[in-house]
């Protein structure tokens, strides 16, 4: 916590670029297998994390808390009720989150770099005609995403828990893959299929405290929003227009 909250979400960051950085290159210049690159460097964050935590603190036998980032209630709109406290009285890293979706978008369909990005995702080919680098794109569009997912990853240490434990994220990250296709690759229905999961994920808390949650075992509601995102994943997909060239390596000799 000497750093203070926003230049260790900054640093968060910039260490999750990092592993964007690696991912990339292993796999659009070398073109190896997203999946197992994927997996491979979420074994290597997840470990390297946690050995670098106990490295730092090897007496500590359990998490130390820290001053977390406080909610920021919006005047008038945070009194609403219901939909008030859920929206309006957030930590600013939820703020945070929903400017990025907007900053995300508008970059994505209103700049000709957006329209760079989305093409190298579709049409490659074409994007090396005009003379732009597809790698470079592809690259580039790796390492930004995973640096703003490590933002993500900042929120559960300084906003959810107030403190960093292993396997704090719980498979979270996962649910992303879900989201993208359940949003069809467009960051603001992205943003609607995160805010289900979060309510399913919040209702299981609450079902839990109740006299008929008491009769259920715990796993069963742990699962529940993961189920739920399965089977809206499954209807979803049928209707989504995945990239044309998703996965797939660009050769430039190859067009």
């Amino acid at each position: 916590s000497g750093l203070g909250l926003w230049p260790g979400v900054a640093v968060a960051m910039v260490v999750g670029m990092g592993f964007g950085a690696v991912h990339s290159l292993l796999t659009v210049p070398f073109g190896l297998s997203q999946h197992v690159v994927g997996l491979g460097v979420t074994l290597l964050a997840t470990s390297s994390t946690y050995y670098a935590y106990r490295l730092a603190l090897p007496e500590v036998t359990s998490p130390p808390k820290i001053t977390a980032f406080q909610p920021w209630e919006i005047p008038l709109l945070s009194d609403i009720p219901l939909i008030g406290p859920a929206l309006f009285a957030q930590t600013p890293l939820t703020y945070l989150a929903f400017i990025l979706v907007g900053v995300v978008s508008l970059v994505l369909y209103r700049t000709p770099l957006g329209l760079a990005l989305r093409a190298a995702g579709e049409n490659p080919a074409a994007v090396a005609a005009q003379g732009l680098s597809v790698t470079g794109l592809r690259m580039g569009a790796v390492i930004v995403g995973s640096g703003l997912m490590a933002v993500g990853g900042a929120f559960l240490t300084m906003s959810a828990f107030d403190s960093f434990f292993f396997e704090m994220v719980n498979g979270r990250g996962w649910i992303c893959i879900a989201l993208v296709v359940f949003g069809a690759w467009k960051p603001g229905k992205a943003l609607l299929g995160a805010v289900l999961f979060a309510a399913f994920d919040a209702l299981q808390i609450r079902v839990q405290q109740t006299p008929l949650g008491a009769d259920i075992p715990y796993q069963i509601f742990l699962m529940t929003p993961y189920v739920l995102s399965i089977l809206a994943l499954i209807v979803m997909s049928r209707r989504a227009e995945v990239p044309a060239a998703l996965m797939v390596a660009f050769n430039k000799g190859e067009r």
